[in-house]
């Protein structure tokens, strides 16, 4: 299957897997998705990564998080894709929910946070917001 946008496929992938009440979901790997999930993981959305090295590209296991039965992300959502790129200066790094959710940003340094990046003083592509 062709994929034009392969961190939106991710995000719907994982919204998807949380509705649908699922413990894991199974992603196509690439280098920039790796990044993501490590972000997912390290600021708390998400149990357990795991990276799988199954046939040429291997596959990221998303192991979710759920609080009460109900999921701890409460929402994913892409920003800048193919069709309009959206790119930030260190200080225009948007803040979600006033702090509470998390941007995901590609920066010359690497994938980071919206903190991170402000810390750094780096700007880049906003990729997504969670929250």
């Amino acid at each position: 299957m062709l994929v034009n946008d392969p961190i939106a496929d991710m995000l719907t992938r994982i919204r998807n897997a949380q509705i649908a009440g699922h413990d894991t979901v199974s992603i196509p790997a690439s280098n920039m998705k790796k990044s993501i999930a490590k972000i997912l993981l390290l600021e708390g959305f998400v149990k357990n990564v795991e990276f799988l090295r199954d046939g040429v590209q291997g596959s990221i296991r998303v192991t979710l998080k759920y609080a009460d039965k109900r999921p701890v992300i409460v929402g994913l959502k892409r920003i800048s894709r193919p069709g309009l790129r959206v790119y930030a200066r260190c200080n225009e790094i948007p803040k979600v929910l006033g702090g509470i959710g998390t941007a995901i940003l590609s920066t010359p340094k690497g994938v980071m946070t919206d903190r991170d990046a402000r810390k750094s003083a780096v700007g880049g592509e906003v990729l997504a917001y969670v929250w």
